[in-house]
């Protein structure tokens, strides 16, 4: 149960990323951890309002909808990229409507990973709430989110100590970590089938095809759920794995996502890059789910080794293998209590609303 703060509601306006409108699965993670934490905090009695891409929904989410042109993702560009954008610009449209209607709350939520917010920071009157949910990927961006993390003190926040340490200026970030889960939308699961999962939007960096491998090698079926982003990569992938046992299922809502994934003995992360988090993961946990991952990134914060799933060496596709024989060493019970605990909607909350009442001062 949530126990209100004691202290004022907060009027929050969150803006959200301009790859693609919420729901679409475009903005990958981000999506969840916009939703969770509106609904929690909205339960603690806060005003919640949304400024997303045209054709954004979140059900029962107040949403201002704001036309224009998608911005690229990071992960696509290289480390010397110029800062482009289109000519009539979703992102710079949300941020013109952000400062428009800023008299009307105390503090803004940003979880757009792009350099305009950032250079935009010192020309609105209510502080911004940075949430960078990605590593370092383009000098630019970096350049303008370390401005902000010096000249605005604390108002930095990273989802892992891994992810601040890509970048430079890794002491001026808050560790705020990158979402919580509502376990009561997942139901747990004791005894699964004997397939696999894969979460995630379908691009190279997610390095798929070393999950695809690992199901080639055990036999087992792999149900892969997620964006097709790449579709020629996702093609590469059938073409050099003809005898795979893979399912593809798509891009699910919550509801049917969980119940796919809670039939599943292990689920795989198999990140070729750094990731900050790793939202499916928590997801899978609070389904019972051990999850199998890379020791990189955010999930080497996530997994407890041995307890929640294992951490292999990264890259290698016989550590998955190795790890999948030895899933039923794990206690899915242990899995379903971290994401009830330290994983959990309420926690969550109450880090990132302590986080925001410290920047309301």
């Amino acid at each position: 149960m949530n126990i209100s703060s004691p202290q004022p509601s907060l009027k929050i306006l969150i803006l959200s990323t301009p790859v693609g409108a919420l729901g679409s699965g475009l903005g990958g993670g981000v999506e969840l951890t916009i939703a969770n934490l509106a609904r929690e905090l909205q339960s603690r009695g806060h005003r919640i309002d949304i400024i997303a891409p045209m054709g954004s929904d979140l059900g029962d989410l107040s949403m201002i909808q704001i036309p224009g042109e998608l911005q690229l993702t990071a992960q696509t560009q290289e480390n010397a990229a110029s800062i482009v954008m289109p000519g009539n610009p979703v992102l710079a449209n949300m941020w013109a409507k952000a400062r428009a209607i800023q008299a009307d709350y105390d503090i803004i939520f940003n979880t757009a990973f792009d350099w305009l917010p950032f250079y935009l920071t010192p020309f609105f009157d209510l502080p911004i709430a940075h949430f960078v949910s990605m590593g370092s990927q383009i000098a630019a961006i970096d350049a303008a989110i370390e401005g902000v993390a010096i000249d605005f003190p604390g108002t930095i926040g990273v989802c892992t100590r891994t992810q601040a340490e890509t970048f430079s200026f890794a002491d001026l970030c808050c560790v705020v970590g990158g979402s919580g889960v509502d376990p009561a939308v997942y139901q747990y699961c004791d005894t699964p089938a004997d397939a696999l999962a894969w979460l995630g939007r379908i691009s190279p960096e997610k390095a798929l095809e070393d999950a695809v491998a690992a199901a080639e090698r055990t036999g087992i079926k792999l149900k892969i759920m997620g964006k097709i982003q790449d579709l020629a990569y996702w093609e590469k992938i059938q073409c050099d794995y003809p005898h795979a046992p893979i399912e593809y299922l798509g891009f699910l809502p919550t509801h049917e996502l969980q119940q796919a994934l809670r039939n599943c003995r292990g689920m795989l992360m198999t990140p070729r890059w750094i990731e900050a988090f790793g939202n499916v993961a928590i997801e899978a946990l609070a389904c019972g789910v051990p999850v199998i991952a890379y020791r990189r990134g955010g999930p080497a914060e996530i997994i407890t080794d041995g307890k929640t799933g294992f951490l292999v060496e990264p890259d290698s596709v016989e550590g998955l293998v190795v790890a999948i024989d030895r899933l039923d060493e794990i206690d899915r019970s242990d899995c379903r209590h971290a994401a009830e605990t330290v994983f959990s909607q309420a926690a969550w909350g109450n880090v990132i609303e302590s986080w925001f009442y410290r920047l309301v001062g």
